[in-house]
């Protein structure tokens, strides 16, 4: 405006700044703070008369805070300059709210803010003052001497972890405010040594003893842990949660003495008819299990081995090869979710009345498994209106 011939006061008021401003902006003068910086560099403090030198290529971060992008829920200088202009205008306060897509409490708010002793709310003068006010960053707390680092170390070094040491300083220092620190706090102290303050050989007290942060990761953001990819429970056929069609089995091991030895067993959801799969030895791994699983499955009809579901374990790495080999579609639960195999579970805490937690598995041969789960398939079952899986099962395999 100015190049075009607009006086200065009259380009001041129509861009809500002070005449002063204007002036200094002319003169290629920057406010920055109770300081201006001159198109020579000199930076000159009006408060106390001293002046320094500072290069043009290094303006202070309060400049550069100006025109940084900022968060959505920020009001803009942009935005500010629209409440300048609207609030001249006479424009109400839900007006201006409807136009920028903000509550009309956030425009009062920022109004009452930042409008100068004489009545004026400027724009350029109210995004220097938010500038201005908001967080810097400050030196980490455990960074700085004193009795909560000391505390901190000291409890570190009998091998306390940091949740422990948050709760216990609640408890020893109810009233004392500067004895408080978060676990997450020391946590980044230890990991984060540009700014967390405790030094490195710390992190041998920490019970995992690592000296960086392992990420945790969402499932489904981790990485499949078999070759062949998993189909999960959430792309499982409809029919099969409800149960109504047979043929659908739940898997899972029962697991031996220091995980020595296992047993396979199978529920079908529909009948809740148990099978029991001899692992020879005991062995549970992948090439074992995928053979005891076809032997066992195998010898059913078509019709009543339309798919299994199983839990991430390691056992079912090979589970492409059991899919082929019986035409059985494998489906995974979620990490830590046991209820989406409610009946196999169910099972499992049952097979336990015949062998036990801590026991060696490897004794029980493939007769013995079979004697097993004929108890269990001859047991009446509220589910089934008193009747027996075995009854169910033999009905299904008369009816087809």
């Amino acid at each position: 405006m100015r190049a075009r011939g607009v006086s200065r006061r009259e380009a001041a008021a129509l861009v809500g700044v002070h005449a002063r401003t204007a002036h200094d902006w002319d003169r290629g003068i920057r406010q920055i703070g109770h300081s201006r910086l001159h198109s020579d560099g000199r930076l000159v403090d009006y408060r106390t008369g001293t002046t320094t030198m500072v290069g043009m290529d290094t303006l202070t971060p309060t400049l550069a805070a100006l025109s940084r992008p900022l968060h959505p829920r920020y009001v803009t200088l942009e935005e500010r300059e629209k409440i300048a202009d609207m609030r001249r205008e006479g424009a109400s306060l839900r007006t201006i709210g409807r136009a920028l897509g903000r509550p009309a409490s956030t425009i009062k708010r920022e109004i009452d803010t930042y409008t100068d002793e004489a009545g004026r709310y400027r724009p350029y003068a109210a995004h220097r003052a938010w500038t201005q006010s908001r967080a810097r960053a400050k030196e980490a707390k455990l960074a700085q001497p004193g009795r909560l680092r000391d505390y901190v170390i000291a409890k570190l070094g009998v091998k306390w972890s940091p949740e422990q040491i948050h709760n216990v300083l609640i408890k020893e220092f109810p009233d004392d405010e500067d004895m408080r620190v978060s676990t997450e706090t020391i946590y980044q102290a230890i990991y984060v040594q540009a700014r967390g303050g405790l030094k490195r050989e710390v992190t041998a007290a920490l019970r995992t003893g690592r000296g960086r942060r392992r990420p945790h990761r969402s499932p489904d953001q981790r990485a499949s842990r078999f070759v062949d990819p998993m189909v999960m429970i959430s792309d499982r056929p409809p029919e099969v949660a409800d149960r109504a069609v047979p043929g659908h089995w739940e898997g899972d091991l029962i697991i031996g003495k220091d995980g020595a030895s296992a047993i396979a067993t199978l529920v079908e959801r529909h009948t809740r008819y148990v099978m029991l799969a001899h692992l020879p030895g005991g062995a549970h791994d992948a090439l074992t299990v995928r053979d005891a699983l076809i032997a066992t499955i195998g010898g059913l009809p078509q019709h009543l081995r339309a798919s299994l579901t199983w839990d991430q374990g390691a056992e079912m790495a090979l589970h492409k090869q059991f899919s082929i080999a019986t035409g059985t579609n494998v489906y995974f639960c979620d990490p830590h979710s046991p209820w989406q195999r409610g009946s196999n579970e169910n099972t499992n805490g049952l097979l336990r009345q015949y062998f036990p937690k801590g026991t060696d598995l490897s004794v029980h041969g493939p007769a013995e498994l079979e004697l097993v789960a004929a108890e269990l398939n001859g047991r009446p079952r509220k589910t089934l209106n008193w009747d027996n899986p075995a009854e169910r099962l033999r009905d299904l395999l008369q009816t087809t």
